[in-house]
């Protein structure tokens, strides 16, 4: 008997789902590198402990939320399949719910609620966070769904991890609120010198209202347009790989059968271990925005005579290009080498350049604006890039590989409960490594009523480098290097011994493709 034919999306097809994924990831990052690392804390004045605590208490929640959609997924049975219906009539909502996250701001000064502030923080993200589940885990999982090839599959998931990185794009929200604010100057500047709600209006605050309102406005534009483009992914793709018909698995024994899986449930356990990787996305945008442009960057052009335009360019192309190219080079190393070496290889190699980024921050005595600085950054944040680009791409597949493994065991394929784990790790990674930042920033008081008097400060002249011997730049560099290095070292242990060999995969999918083709020659029977 000849090879069996395999089942397999085409071009316009995969174009569409890329598009999808990266409407999706912008935004993701409007909430990640906007309201998470910037908004909340710099333009709302929330104290760094108490975004810490929303967002950790966010991941504690989707710690059961994820599995439960996941649960549903699988038990979805519709005439688009099991994963599209989400694609389909969910992006809006997210995008609405997206918007909403920003509105906080509006009501904010002077003499507002605090704690109607915080509450509103809170709840608005928590439900963001929910929302955005239902949409991607089936992203996600529709992947092992689009093809019964073992090479297409790895190839749409590298693809889709380069156009998840492409969607960072997103976190330009952090650069355009400052060419926006001249649009909004003019209607709070009137009001200084006023009493407003029993409280003199000040330039301090009309720089704080004109912030928040050129914020929403580029929150506005920038989701409205990732919707749209979200939306593609669910109209376009098709599911080609059957799933249970009749699926009646509660989320308590899906619970089970994730920790059951043990290739999944190391997986799982290097995936926390490796949390604070997190931080270099977090903070690569505070960073730019502080540290090489002193909390002005509509005035970038200025600085330096125009050099430091250029300095931040470099740094934010070794963000992204290193990485991009490890995404796209992954699945090549895939047919070559064994999944197990190239993931710890990226976990223990990439620990290196995390931390000669706070080795070379101390030898350049914490000024590092010179051309050679910039050069040296560029290259240890490059490498570190790429290590992570490659191990995100090595997590899907892998997770994917335990949709079969499950299958050819036990007859079922869980894909939205086992890519519910890799949308709960991305968010319990975020939450950790947010944890991590806030504590530093509590610590060096960079938070509340302080940053808002360093931002002050800088609009006044002064550098961010230097201010208070430059203690809030040293926790900035300290958070992208030391715990991302000592995290990236440590995954790599659970994968020591990963319970599935490539060749026991591929003989997996080879009787479970012949299976299913044997049943559909019965069915047409």
């Amino acid at each position: 008997m000849g090879e069996l034919q395999k089942k397999t999306y085409g071009r316009g097809e995969l174009i569409g789902y890329l598009i999808g994924m990266f409407g999706q990831n912008m935004i993701y990052q409007v909430i990640a590198a906007g309201l998470v690392s910037v908004y909340l804390g710099t333009v709302l004045y929330i104290p760094a402990i108490a975004v810490s605590v929303i967002i950790f208490a966010a991941r504690i929640w989707d710690a059961i939320n994820d599995p439960m959609m996941g649960t549903i997924v699988d038990r979805t049975h519709t005439k688009w399949g099991k994963c599209r219906p989400y694609l389909i009539f969910f992006p809006a909502i997210i995008g609405v719910m997206t918007i909403l996250c920003f509105v906080n701001g509006i009501y904010t000064s002077p003499g507002a609620s605090k704690v109607l502030i915080v509450a509103w923080a809170a709840i608005s993200y928590i439900v963001w966070g929910m929302l955005f589940t239902v949409c991607d885990i089936p992203l996600w999982g529709i992947t092992s769904l689009m093809t019964e090839d073992q090479d297409d599959r790895a190839k749409i998931i590298g693809l889709a991890r380069m156009a998840a990185g492409i969607g960072g794009i997103g976190t330009v929200v952090s650069f355009i609120p400052g060419f926006l604010k001249g649009m909004f100057e003019g209607r709070y500047a009137e009001k200084i010198g006023t009493v407003v709600n029993g409280a003199e209006y000040t330039q301090q605050m009309a720089n704080n209202d004109t912030a928040r309102a050129a914020w929403i406005a580029t929150v506005v534009i920038i989701t409205v347009v990732a919707s749209i483009l979200f939306e593609v992914a669910g109209l376009v793709t098709r599911e080609r790989v059957p799933g249970d018909a009749e699926d009646k698995r509660g989320i308590v024994e899906n619970f089970k059968i994730m920790w059951k899986c043990l290739p999944f449930r190391q997986i799982l356990i290097s995936g926390v271990i490796r949390s604070p990787l997190q931080l270099l996305m977090i903070l690569a945008m505070p960073l730019m925005l502080y540290y090489y442009t002193d909390n002005a960057f509509e005035n970038i052009g200025n600085l330096d005579g125009g050099q430091r335009l250029f300095k931040i360019g470099l740094i934010g192309l070794a963000v992204f290009i290193p990485q991009f190219a490890a995404m796209a080079l992954t699945p090549a190393f895939v047919r070559k080498y064994e999944n197990r070496k190239i993931y710890n290889f990226y976990s223990i190699a990439g620990a290196v350049p995390y931390a000669l980024i706070f080795v070379a921050y101390i030898v350049s005595g914490g000024n590092m604006l010179s051309w050679l600085w910039v050069a040296v950054t560029a290259v240890c944040i490059g490498l570190a890039s790429a290590s992570m680009g490659g191990i995100n791409v090595m997590q899907s597949i892998m997770i994917a590989d335990c949709v079969d493994y499950e299958e050819y065991h036990n007859g079922y394929r869980p894909d939205g409960v086992f890519f519910s784990g890799q949308s709960f790790l991305t968010k319990l990674s975020g939450g950790i490594a947010a944890l991590i930042q806030g504590v530093v920033y509590a610590v060096v008081k960079f938070s509340g009523e302080n940053l808002d008097n360093i931002n002050f400060r800088l609009a006044n002249g002064e550098h961010f480098y230097e201010i208070d011997g430059g203690k809030y730049a040293a926790a900035m560099f300290f958070l992208i290097s030391i715990p991302v290095a000592i995290g990236m070292v440590l995954s790599a242990l659970p994968m020591k011994k990963y319970a599935m060999t490539d060749d026991e995969h591929k003989k997996m999918l080879d009787e479970l493709i012949e299976k299913r083709a044997a049943a559909e020659n019965g069915d047409a029977e």
